[in-house]
């Protein structure tokens, strides 16, 4: 099991980032709570977590899943114990809102919230908050959140709404609508209020 990776960041986007440490170069999967936290590093710990896929019968690879906070690794360990929830759901809430706006609506029993979150429908949020409830309010958390600019605001926020699994086409739509508003947007903020509208 690889508890942490620390080292020089030698590619960085919302969704993922390659990190080089002890000659070798892995491909870490993140949130844009991590991103939020590391965008103007060079270098970087991130605590890790390792999941199998299979096909239902057969090894299928490895995702390795990277967080700044030990808290928020804890919070998405927690998440994919939750039978129906897995790794890319799990990042994908803890892409929408903070690990801290999760644990809230779980301890308050939110469900529209979580149930607000693409891929969470009303059995798994009734789920989440059954099997969460008394597990996360043992957690700490915490997030760091930093402002970008750049020309490639748009393609980057694009690149990640793809990678997480909506069309190009939708997300464009979302995210020219969002960037007339004459709004100061971030690339985690352009993203997030474009997951809540996907």
């Amino acid at each position: 099991m690889i508890a942490y990776l620390k080292g020089k960041i030698t590619f960085k986007s919302p969704t993922h980032v390659f990190i080089e440490t002890g000659g070798m170069g892995f491909m870490v999967k993140i949130s844009l709570n991590t991103y939020a936290s590391i965008q103007e590093l060079e270098q970087c710990t991130l605590h890790t977590s390792l999941v199998v896929k299979n096909d239902g019968q057969n090894l299928a690879g490895y995702d390795l899943y990277g967080f700044f906070e030990e808290s928020e690794k804890e919070l998405f360990e927690k998440l994919i114990s939750v039978s129906g929830v897995g790794a890319a759901t799990a990042r994908m809430m803890l892409s929408t809102f903070r690990p801290d706006e999760i644990k809230q609506a779980i301890l308050s029993e939110n469900e529209a919230m979580i149930q607000s979150i693409k891929g969470i429908g009303p059995k798994s949020a009734k789920r989440i908050i059954l099997e969460l409830k008394d597990k996360v309010g043992k957690l700490a958390t915490g997030h760091i959140l930093q402002v970008t600019q750049g020309n490639t605001l748009k393609e980057e926020a694009l690149s990640a709404l793809v990678a997480l699994g909506f069309s190009k086409q939708a997300g464009e739509k979302v995210l020219i609508k969002l960037m007339g508003t004459g709004n100061e947007w971030s690339v985690e903020g352009l993203i997030k209020e474009a997951l809540k509208q996907l």
